[in-house]
């Protein structure tokens, strides 16, 4: 798998982890809900840093 495919499916389970979040648990919080996903977006940068951005 290249390094572009493997980047979108990234992205695009980050974003439906964080809709399923929004969905499940904070739906009517907004500041619960936006620093939900503020942390849910910095692990999975740590996540891509640490094991996907190899040269």
């Amino acid at each position: 798998m290249g390094k572009t495919p493997t980047a979108v499916l990234f992205l695009v389970l980050m974003a439906a982890v964080i809709v399923a979040v929004d969905v499940l648990f904070f739906r009517h919080l907004f500041w619960e809900r936006l620093m939900s996903n503020v942390g849910i977006v910095l692990v999975f940068v740590a996540f891509y840093f640490r094991l996907l951005k190899q040269p």
